[in-house]
């Protein structure tokens, strides 16, 4: 296993260092600087240097096509970029058309002509913090999100929100200066990197793992001597399934420091974490619910020892306040389903440059989720659906819209409509509704040869040839085909356990 360790000192030195380079390449305050790379060490410092010029943060989705990233660019008004050697073919592809883009940072070896070399460059600026005076409502970083058109959105945050995350997680999960935070999901997201601001916050070490095979977490967790790891459900699963199957033996790991595994991103089963907890019996445990608009997790959290009410979100993080209200706004009574809303300093500023949809979600100080929700005797709140069609598969967000946009240029489809099917371990698949037109043969393999266009974590895991029904205004009546298929897909999950 390929490893590589920085101290805190030089963590702090190369985040000056960058933030040094950026300002002597004209950035200033307020400029926006994309970050498109695998999880790697250099990751966080050239974030935080970023920070400390004073310049806006804007994380890149590492699977975004060529264009995707030049829309994602566009959308940010970004003026620099920091990329890394998996993304020099996309980059090639449109490095001629963002003119906006001033300076692009390689970070790699063998720095193609059209970059400079981040680390031949960065070794020439000073490891002084640059004097940038910030405040707590200075904008600090941009996340994309996207609703159900596909269409991904900039959500602007503050640094008052990154600070807070930072509280709200130590807060929720008492780190200390002893421990040591496990960090697998990508570093665009904001959910696991702002569960391990808490640790940031006191000096706690963290591990960067490349990959979520069973063994390879349990042996970084007692390689490292890890305390705290979030997971998704999926990697749980998969944990819990090698160790049922004899593929890994616990025995062969040092565990016993291992004192918290908290899961967000997607629906927890509560089979899974009564699994885990028979296998864990002293661990920790807390799901935690959040958005990107409202900086990442924690803005509802089960809490630890609340395990009796597993398949809950939770209650009200530290220093947010929630409500449900009813299509009017107004708060409905506890037991009935409404729209989870919530407060508090980690609510986004806007959506960059997209003062319409800002408008939809934030009302007053309030962010209207999209999400259903209800909340039951003890004050604890319980998701019910979402408003809005967006497949969780994993963790990842997928958008039917242009699933359905790719399939439909297939000259034997008529119509199409795509769908979430539960799954007991990605907790959502995408599943196609394909319409065949009249005198066409189209076949399973065909469709998914075809598919093959697609980024593979796009593409349908179930196809279902079948008529696409759509309401008198042209809408397709996705409720209807969710009654029809949902059904199904649990009564066949059965089967195959």
């Amino acid at each position: 296993m390929f490893r590589r360790e920085l101290t805190w000192s030089d963590f702090d030195k190369k985040a000056n260092r960058f933030a040094n380079l950026l300002l002597t390449r004209g950035c200033k305050k307020g400029d926006k600087v994309a970050i498109l790379l695998m999880n790697s060490i250099e990751w966080l410092p050239i974030y935080f240097g970023i920070l400390k010029a004073g310049a806006i943060a804007v994380p890149l989705n590492y699977r975004y096509t060529a264009e995707e990233i030049k829309y994602c660019l566009d959308k940010a008004d970004c003026t620099m970029l920091a990329f890394g050697p998996e993304f020099v073919g996309r980059m090639e592809e449109i490095c001629d058309k963002i003119p906006k883009i001033g300076h692009m940072f390689y970070v790699g070896e063998d720095c193609p002509s059209f970059a400079d070399s981040y680390d031949h460059m960065i070794g020439f600026c000073s490891s002084h913090a640059p004097h940038m005076p910030l405040t707590d409502d200075d904008d600090a970083a941009i996340y994309y999100s996207s609703g159900t058109t596909g269409f991904p959105k900039a959500i602007l945050h503050a640094h008052r929100a990154l600070m807070h995350a930072a509280l709200t997680e130590q807060n929720h999960h008492g780190q200390t200066h002893e421990d040591v935070f496990l960090c697998i999901p990508p570093l665009y997201h904001t959910g696991a990197k702002m569960h391990w601001f808490g640790s940031f916050l006191v000096g706690g070490k963290a591990v960067l793992l490349k990959g979520t095979k069973p063994e390879w977490i349990l042996k970084a967790a007692s390689d490292e001597r890890c305390t705290i790891v979030w997971l998704l459900v999926p990697w749980a699963q998969d944990i819990l399934d090698a160790i049922e199957r004899g593929d890994v033996k616990l025995s062969d790991y040092k565990l016993d420091q291992w004192r918290l595994m908290h899961i967000g991103a997607q629906p927890v089963p509560p089979s899974l974490i009564r699994r885990w907890l028979s296998v864990f019996p002293h661990h920790d445990y807390d799901t935690n619910y959040g958005l990107s608009e409202s900086i990442g997790p924690g803005c509802v959290h089960l809490g630890l020892g609340n395990i009796d009410k597993v398949g809950a979100i939770g209650k009200a993080g530290f220093g947010w306040t929630v409500k449900i209200v009813d299509e009017k706004g107004e708060p409905v009574a506890r037991g009935d389903v409404g729209e989870l809303c919530v407060k508090g300093p980690g609510v986004m500023k806007c959506y960059y440059k997209d003062e319409e949809s800002t408008n939809e979600v934030l009302k007053g100080e309030w962010l209207f989720t999209g999400d259903m929700a209800m909340e039951d005797e003890d004050g604890f709140i319980f998701l019910v659906d979402r408003k809005k069609d967006v497949i969780i598969t994993g963790g990842e967000n997928l958008y039917p819209v242009q699933i359905e946009d790719f399939i439909r240029r297939h000259e034997a489809v008529k119509d199409v409509a795509v769908i979430g099917l539960p799954h007991p371990r990605l907790g959502e698949i995408a599943a196609a509704i394909v319409e065949v037109k009249p005198g066409f043969i189209l076949t399973e393999e065909q469709l998914n040869e075809f598919c093959t266009g697609m980024p593979r974590y796009k593409r349908p895991r179930r196809i279902i040839f079948a008529d696409v029904p759509r309401n008198p205004t042209g809408k397709i009546e996705k409720p209807k085909l969710r009654s029809i298929y949902c059904g199904e897909s649990l009564v066949a999950q059965q089967i195959e356990k």
